[in-house]
């Protein structure tokens, strides 16, 4: 993703506002690897600019969409994840917490055979992996062997 003064930049030459509300929101994205929510994003936001609206950060965030920034993810956690790291890659997402990591992997020869496109122009693959991350394996082992102990 582009820093925070080049996105500034950015929507300037595209003739978009830039405002300080707008520049928070680039400083949260940026280097972000949580693939955070619009509502995470809301929230960190709130911190720093308490008056900020939510619909300005759907606005900013899609507005980085829109220009190719950034990427909206959905990887059937609830609520869509926007993405700031550019590039093909893949994604890592915990079945039990929602974390989400990028996995850059040597997946790049996935296609789909032609004979099985029915009537699609394929234009994009992705792949995520599910899983349990770090952190909730070690709470679900930790879980598992307290249950074994009470037996």
């Amino acid at each position: 993703m582009k820093t925070p003064m080049e996105l500034t930049q950015l929507f300037r030459d595209r003739g978009l506002k830039v405002t300080p509300q707008r520049q928070c929101i680039f400083r949260i994205l940026h280097d972000d690897g949580s693939h955070p929510t619009a509502h995470s994003v809301f929230q960190s936001a709130c911190e720093e600019i308490p008056t900020i609206s939510l619909r300005t950060v759907y606005q900013t965030l899609n507005d980085l969409v829109a220009l190719g920034e950034i990427q909206q993810v959905d990887v059937g956690t609830g609520a869509a994840r926007f993405d700031p790291a550019r590039g093909t890659h893949h994604h890592l997402v915990c079945i039990n917490c929602g974390a989400m990591r990028d996995v850059h992997s040597d997946l790049h020869g996935l296609h789909l055979p032609v004979r099985q496109h029915q009537g699609f122009t394929i234009s994009g693959a992705e792949v995520i992996f599910r899983g349990l991350c770090a952190k909730c394996l070690q709470v679900t082992s930790h879980q598992t062997k307290t249950a074994r102990e009470k037996e």
